[in-house]
C-alpha cells in the first residue's frame, strides 16, 4: 500500500529527540523538535553566548558535476560562481524569468576528484518545503549543458554547530583543524572520529559556526560526540523556534517569509548575492527593478507602543494599509518586540513611523536598522 501524502517524514535523529524531551511538530513535511525542555529562550542564549547544535537533516543538498557545471550553474543562481575558489561557499538564489524567488540556497564549490573532464563540482544546499520543486527545476534546465544533477539529500546529513565557542570545542573533537577554516568556505580534510565531514564554515544563526556535511548512517554517533564535547562549555541542542529567533535577529531572510515567487531579491535587499553584471535566468527583471527603482522595500520594524508583532499583521500608513509583517517576535537578545515588513520604497525611510494593526489596534512603530544584531562575520 502507498503511503499517504501526509505522512511526515522523520529524520535519523527523531528517536533521540523524543527522549531527550524535543517537542515534535510538523514543519515542511518533517517532524522536528521546535524546543527541548529548557525552553527557546534558553536555547536561543546557549547559541549566541556558547555552542548550540542544530538537527537540519530536513535540509536538501543536490550536486550538479560534469564538465559544463560552473557555466550551467551560473546560468541559474544569481551569484556569479566562476568568482568563487575551490572550497568556496556563498550565498544566492534561483529565480524565475520575473525575478521572483524559486528560493535561495548555499553553494559550496569543490573540487571534482570523480572526474578527468571537471575541476569543480558544486555542491547546492536548498530548503526543505522546496527540494522537490528545486530539483525539478535545476534539472528542467540541463538540456544543453554537460551536466548531470543528482538530489543526495537521503545519503548526506545535515547538522549546524553554530556559536562563539562552536570553533573551539570542534577542534577537539577533530582531527584536521576545524578552527582554520575561514568564514564562507568548506574543508574536505576533517575527520570526526572516524567519520569523514564537508565542514562549512556557514550557518543561519548570527554565529560563528559550522554546517556539516557526512554520511547519513553516521547521525547518532556525530550528534552526541559533539554534544559531549561540548558540554563542559553548556552546548545544547537546540529547536527550530530558536533558530528562528537566532535567524530573525540577524534579519536573515526566510523563505516563504522574506522570499516567495512573488518576491524578488532586489525587494529583499540581498544585493550582496546579486551578480547583474552577467547573465543569468531572472537577469533582465532584477537589473530593470534595481536601476528603476521599482518594487517594495524589506524594512525593519520596532514597536513604539506595547504589543507583539507578529506574521502576517497589517502594517498601515495614515490608517491605510501599505504592507503586511513576513516576519515579528520578541528577540531575546536584544529585549525588544521587533518586525520586518515590505513597504512601498516611499516609506522605507529608516525612522519612518508606521503602525501595526495588533488586534485591531493601531500600534505604533518606526523603521529602524538592519540587520538588528550584527552577525559574528560583519563584526
Amino acid at each position: 500500500m502507498a503511503e499517504s501524502k501526509d505522512v511526515l517524514q522523520r529524520t535519523a535523529l527523531y528517536d533521540w529527540h523524543v527522549e531527550q524531551g524535543g517537542r515534535m511538530v510538523p514543519f515542511a513535511g518533517w517532524e522536528m523538535p521546535v524546543q527541548y525542555p529548557t525552553g527557546p529562550l534558553v536555547e536561543h542564549q546557549t547559541t549566541r553566548q556558547a555552542a548550540g547544535l542544530f538537527d537540519i537533516d530536513h535540509m536538501g543538498q543536490m550536486e550538479v558535476r560534469g564538465p559544463e557545471a560552473e557555466i550551467f550553474v551560473n546560468h541559474l543562481v544569481t551569484y556569479d560562481v566562476t568568482k568563487m575558489g575551490l572550497f568556496d561557499a556563498h550565498y544566492g538564489l534561483l529565480c524565475y524569468e520575473d525575478g521572483g524567488c524559486v528560493d535561495d540556497l548555499f553553494i559550496y564549490k569543490l573540487p571534482d576528484t570523480q572526474s578527468k573532464d571537471s575541476e569543480c563540482y558544486f555542491l547546492i544546499v536548498i530548503n526543505a518545503s522546496n527540494r522537490a520543486k528545486d530539483v525539478a527545476w535545476v534539472k528542467s534546465h540541463t538540456a544543453g549543458f554537460d551536466v548531470s544533477v543528482k538530489d543526495i539529500s537521503d545519503e548526506t546529513y545535515m547538522m549546524a554547530f553554530q556559536g562563539p565557542l562552536a570553533p573551539a570545542i570542534l577542534n577537539r573533537l577533530t582531527k584536521g583543524d576545524a578552527e582554520s577554516v575561514k568564514r564562507f568556505t568548506a574543508s574536505q580534510d576533517v575527520i570526526l572520529g572516524d567519520v569523514p565531514v564537508l565542514l562549512g564554515r556557514t550557518g543561519y544563526t548570527g554565529e560563528d559556526g559550522f554546517e556539516l556535511f557526512f554520511s547519513a548512517e553516521q547521525a547518532v554517533r556525530v550528534w552526541e560526540a559533539i554534544l559531549k564535547a561540548g558540554e563542559p562549555e553548556g552546548a545544547k541542542a537546540i529547536g527550530l523556534a530558536a533558530r528562528d529567533s537566532l535567524r530573525f535577529e540577524a534579519c536573515m531572510p526566510l523563505y516563504g517569509h522574506e522570499l516567495s515567487p512573488t518576491i524578488t531579491p532586489v525587494e529583499a535587499g540581498l544585493n550582496f548575492a546579486l551578480s547583474l553584471d552577467r547573465d543569468f535566468i531572472g537577469r533582465d527583471a532584477l537589473l530593470k527593478q534595481k536601476l528603476e527603482s521599482s518594487g517594495r522595500a524589506l524594512v525593519g520594524l520596532e514597536l513604539i507602543d506595547k504589543g507583539v508583532a507578529r506574521e502576517g499583521y497589517q502594517v498601515q500608513h495614515g490608517g491605510q494599509m501599505v504592507g503586511a509583517l513576513t516576519s515579528g517576535m520578541f528577540a531575546p537578545t536584544l529585549k525588544n518586540f521587533l518586525g520586518m515588513a515590505y513597504v512601498p520604497r516611499s516609506l522605507s525611510a529608516r525612522g519612518t513611523e508606521l503602525e501595526i494593526l495588533i488586534r485591531d489596534k493601531a500600534t505604533r512603530a518606526k523603521i529602524v536598522k538592519k540587520p538588528f544584531y550584527v552577525p559574528a562575520y560583519r563584526r
